[in-house]
């Protein structure tokens, strides 16, 4: 078997998903037609902020909670309704993105350019430091 680098599965990934600009979600996002994932950690979330709405499913159980076959699949999560995925700068989510086609949902797309690319289209951020129940307080 020949060694794939993480470069070689991030490439092939993407050959294989629907790729948007940070524009395109944007408009998704405003005429409600797609539910956004971020799969960053609680960690990078608190750190850099989050976009307005995503909804968290972390890399580790994402897999798990959208397969419907899984003891731990969450009902939000339907075959039939449109995804996109987002991590920091495009390569997870393109992972991500791919292994839920696999799954069998076929409306999946993701961010190309991840948070930091949002980030520099000047589109809003909200922070969720106070908000977190992952942060510890005095």
């Amino acid at each position: 078997m020949t060694r794939r680098t993480v470069h070689d599965l991030v490439a092939e990934a993407k050959a294989d998903i629907e790729e948007l600009t940070a524009e395109q979600v944007k408009a998704e996002l405003d005429a409600g037609t797609a539910m956004l994932i971020d799969i960053r950690d609680i960690r990078e979330r608190v750190e850099k902020g989050v976009i307005p709405g995503a909804v968290s499913a972390p890399r580790g159980m994402l897999e798990f909670w959208f397969d419907p076959e899984s003891p731990y699949h969450q009902d939000r999560y339907t075959p039939e309704s449109r995804y996109i995925f987002h991590c920091a700068s495009g390569w997870r989510s393109a992972l991500a993105a791919q292994v839920i086609g696999e799954i069998g949902f076929t409306n999946v797309a993701h961010l190309e350019t991840g948070f930091t690319g949002w980030v520099e289209a000047g589109y809003d951020i909200d922070d969720i430091t106070d908000t977190s129940k992952w942060i510890k307080r005095p």
